[in-house]
C-alpha cells in the first residue's frame, strides 16, 4: 500500500467509527436495536460475501480458521455491538458508555503483555493515559448522573462489551494475521448474527418503521460502518500493536462532539475542547515509532 495512503487509514477509521454515535441517535425512534444491528451484519455478511467472490478472495481452509473468524466477530460484532445498544436502551447515558469503552485501550494494554507477547512501552502508557484523560473531559459536560444513580444491570453489561471488545481485538490479532480481510470480515459478522438475531427475537418486536430516517442510517451502518470502518479496524490490527489500535479510540469522543456540534447544534465546552487536545496528544504519542 502507498505509504501516504496507509497513513491516512488512521484518521479515516476515527471519523467513520464516530459516527456510529450519529447513526444510533438518528435511528433510535425508528427500530428496536436488537433488530437493527442483526439486519445491519446480515447485510453486512452479503456485502463482504459478494466482493470477496467478486476479487475472488480466499475463504478459510480449515475448521479452525473458521472457528477462529466466528469467534472474533461473536466477540467485537455480537457482544460488543449488543452490550452498548442494550445498555443505552435501558437507561445508561451515552457519556457514561464512552467512558466505559475508553477503559478498553488500558485493559489491552494491560492484556497485550501476557496474552501476544507484545512489549507496551513506557511511551504508550503515557500516551494511553493521556488519551483517557482527554477523553474524561470531553465527556465530563455530558455524564449527567452520578454513579450511584446509574442503572446496575446496564452498566454491568457495558463493561462486559467493553471486555467483549478487548479479547475480540487480541483474538483477531493471536488468529488472523494470514486471513484475507473481506473473507474474514464475512464470517465475523455471521458470528455477530448469531448472537443479535436470537436476542431481538427473544427481547423484542422486531419492529423497523420503514422510515427514509430508518433507511438512511441502516445503509450507512452497512457501507460505512460495518464494510467500511470494520476493514479499516481489521486492517489497523492486522499491521500493528493492539494497544496502539485501541488507543485510536480516544479520538472517538472528541469528533462525536464536533459532529454533534454541527449536526444538532450541541454546545461545546472549554473543558471539551482541552479534552480534544489531550485527546489528540495521548493518541500522537501512544503511536509514535
Amino acid at each position: 500500500m502507498n505509504p501516504a495512503l496507509a497513513r491516512t487509514i488512521p484518521a479515516l477509521f476515527v471519523v467513520i467509527w464516530a459516527t456510529g454515535f450519529v447513526v444510533a441517535r438518528l435511528v433510535a425512534p425508528h427500530a428496536d436495536p436488537m433488530t437493527f444491528l442483526a439486519l445491519r451484519c446480515a447485510l453486512a455478511v452479503v456485502v463482504f460475501t459478494a466482493i470477496a467472490f467478486a476479487v475472488g478472495a480466499k475463504w478459510p481452509a480449515t475448521p479452525r480458521h473458521w472457528f477462529d473468524a466466528l469467534i472474533a466477530g461473536v466477540l467485537m460484532q455480537g457482544c460488543y455491538l449488543g452490550a452498548t445498544f442494550w445498555s443505552a436502551k435501558h437507561g445508561l447515558p451515552a457519556g457514561i458508555i464512552a467512558l466505559v469503552m475508553g477503559l478498553q485501550p488500558l485493559l489491552t494494554g494491560i492484556l497485550s503483555v501476557p496474552l501476544l507477547g507484545e512489549r507496551v512501552s513506557g511511551q504508550r502508557w503515557l500516551g494511553i493515559v493521556l488519551g483517557f484523560s482527554g477523553a474524561l473531559l470531553v465527556l465530563f459536560p455530558n455524564l449527567g448522573q452520578t454513579t450511584s444513580s446509574l442503572p446496575l444491570a446496564a452498566t454491568l453489561v457495558a463493561l462486559g462489551g467493553m471486555v467483549a471488545m478487548t479479547f475480540g481485538t487480541i483474538w483477531q490479532k493471536r488468529t488472523a494475521s494470514k486471513s484475507d480481510l473481506r473473507t474474514n470480515a464475512a464470517v465475523q459478522f455471521i458470528g455477530g448474527v448469531a448472537v443479535l438475531l436470537p436476542l431481538a427475537l427473544l427481547t423484542e418486536n422486531m419492529h423497523l418503521d420503514g422510515t427514509i430516517e430508518m433507511w438512511i442510517g441502516l445503509i450507512w451502518a452497512v457501507l460505512g460502518l460495518s464494510v467500511g470502518a470494520i476493514t479499516l479496524l481489521l486492517y489497523l490490527i492486522k499491521q500493528g500493536a493492539v494497544a496502539g489500535v485501541a488507543t485510536l479510540l480516544y479520538l472517538v469522543p472528541p469528533v462525536s462532539a464536533l459532529m454533534a456540534f454541527f449536526l444538532f447544534g450541541e454546545t461545546l465546552a472549554p473543558i471539551q475542547l482541552v479534552g480534544m487536545a489531550l485527546s489528540a496528544a495521548g493518541v500522537a504519542i501512544a503511536n509514535r515509532p
